[in-house]
């Protein structure tokens, strides 16, 4: 069965274009808070040609990402998702999958991008994986809340 097709992005033009992107691990196996796979994201943001990562967070068994189109407003979200799969697997030449596709949402004003970052950067306090989310040393983009 086909997924239904894409809604166009029908934002203002001044608005930024803004995705907030989860890509889970099959079966949820909980094999991506490590070093290596900090190294394989940072490696795989900077392969893209036409996104850019503004934050992302490795989680256990999931990885979120916010991104922005550079060039093309219309840029197909499940094309920078498939990217980052599979040149994180590559570089980790992993044993495990990720799960079939993933899940996006186009952000629509500055509030939900604050939202959606802070959601980030709280997750792995929230988890209950660290105290303070300052504490967490997998992800990008977080340099000043």
């Amino acid at each position: 069965m086909g997924h239904p097709p894409r809604i166009p992005v029908w934002l203002r033009w001044e608005q930024s274009v803004i995705y907030f992107i989860t890509l889970c691990v099959a079966g949820r196996r909980p094999v991506l808070a490590n070093p290596e796979t900090l190294i394989a994201l940072q490696a795989a943001a900077k392969r893209l040609q036409h996104w850019q990562v503004i934050a992302a967070v490795i989680m256990p068994d999931h990885l979120h990402v916010i991104a922005t189109p550079t060039e093309n407003r219309e840029s197909n979200v499940s094309n920078l998702s498939a990217a980052l799969k599979r040149w994180i697997r590559q570089e980790l030449d992993a044993s495990w999958k990720w799960q079939a596709g993933s899940f996006d949402r186009l952000l629509r004003s500055g509030e939900s991008l604050h939202s959606k970052w802070t959601y980030l950067y709280e997750n792995p306090m929230r988890a209950g994986l660290v105290e303070d989310p300052d504490d967490w040393p997998y992800r990008i983009g977080f340099d000043q809340p």
